[in-house]
């Protein structure tokens, strides 16, 4: 097959990065010329050998080396490191990059793929919330599609088709609400992580899976949205509903409301970023509004799950300011896992990582990876005390 398109993979042995291989697996004129993973050897082995990609990257250049041992019988090109995903990222064969790569390293190679003109499959979250000033205006300049591989940011891009942007009122983000919907403060003091980490309607990674439960999520999310679509944090609702049935909707001067419907599966989203503007038979259950009966939708409340509130103020601010509430959540999520702090202090810690914080105006790459160095360095300050 001559016009195969041809996608290179940030993050391939991660939830979205799997799944991503689960769309390829299903669409023969799908070819993958290049992988990129944290440190799973095992597993991007086995991916370099069923899709016969020509160049894989690991961040580190210990379980770099391994692979190069373990592959050295079929023809790759093993690389390591932030070199490694900047070459990856420009590299001609390849049309679309899928980032799909958790944190902020995944800044450095989406600007140089929009640079070397790609189109960009965006599920990186880091990247438009710490750096969308520069990633969205050199997009434009490049005149590089940014397709949104989140279900909610893909609904909302599906609702906006064909209808004139400068008629768009708002945009109704819709959460599920997480595991939680409904706790006060207090119950949410004895939460566990194995409590955390199960979710209602979604599968995802452990880190989403918190976020998500604490509407950090959301609030990235909204920021994102801000980028993505261009529009005011203050013309960004979030609605919980808890079915995930909606995935976000769209409401125009006219009041017409256009809203995306679908099952809770991120191949939907993934799908359609890899295909657009085309649309695709796809395997697996639809949608049986018989079966479902009722959708309902709440005010999320912003006082118990204060990482939503925080999420608008650091927004709001802008320059480095996302950084810092991104940063300081990260560190929060992973003293949390690891036992050292109780749930509620995780937001407890992002107020306090942006209140010591002076926010930079237009922050470039550098200063942004320095506020992020700086909140991790306050935030084990804070706990050591």
């Amino acid at each position: 097959m001559e016009n195969r398109r041809k996608i290179a993979i940030l993050g391939s042995t991660g939830s979205i990065g799997t799944q991503t291989l689960d769309i390829v697996r299903a669409n023969k004129d799908l070819e993958v010329t290049a992988l990129a993973a944290g440190s799973n050897v095992e597993l991007l082995e086995r991916q370099i050998r069923e899709f016969g990609s020509k160049l894989a990257v690991l961040w580190d250049e210990k379980a770099a080396a391994d692979l190069r041992q373990r592959t050295a019988d079929i023809p790759v090109r093993i690389l390591s490191g932030m070199e490694g995903l900047l070459e990856m990222a420009v590299m001609p064969e390849a049309e679309v990059l899928v980032t799909a790569i958790v944190g902020m390293i995944g800044i450095r190679p989406t600007l140089a793929a929009i640079e070397a003109g790609k189109t960009i499959a965006l599920a990186n979250k880091e990247t438009l919330v710490c750096a969308g000033h520069l990633i969205m205006p050199l997009a434009k300049e490049r005149k590089v599609p940014i397709l949104p591989v989140d279900s909610e940011h893909s609904a909302i891009f599906q609702c906006l088709n064909g209808e004139p942007r400068q008629r768009v009122s708002k945009i109704l983000l819709t959460a599920s609400g997480g595991p939680f919907r409904g706790f006060t403060r207090d119950r949410l003091e004895h939460i566990r992580p194995e409590d955390a980490l199960k979710h209602p309607n979604w599968s995802m990674g452990k880190k989403v899976t918190i976020d998500s439960s604490t509407m950090v999520n959301k609030g990235l999310e909204v920021m994102e949205a801000g980028w993505l679509f261009n529009v005011k944090l203050s013309d960004i609702q979030v609605v919980v509903h808890p079915q995930s049935v909606i995935h976000s909707m769209v409401e125009y001067e006219d009041g017409a409301v256009m809203a995306q419907l679908g099952t809770p599966d991120m191949k939907l989203p993934i799908q359609y970023a890899l295909f657009y503007p085309d649309r695709r038979p796809m395997a697996g259950k639809k949608l049986d509004f018989y079966e479902l009966g009722q959708l309902t939708f709440e005010k999320p409340d912003m006082d118990t799950f204060r990482g939503l509130k925080l999420a608008y103020r650091a927004g709001e601010i802008g320059g480095s300011m996302p950084t810092v509430f991104n940063a300081a959540n990260e560190r929060a999520v992973h003293l949390f896992l690891n036992g050292k702090i109780s749930y509620p202090q995780i937001p407890d810690m992002i107020e306090a990582g942006m209140e010591r914080h002076k926010a930079v105006k237009n922050p470039s790459v550098e200063e942004i990876l320095r506020a992020e160095e700086e909140t991790y360095g306050f935030i084990e300050e804070e706990i050591s005390r």
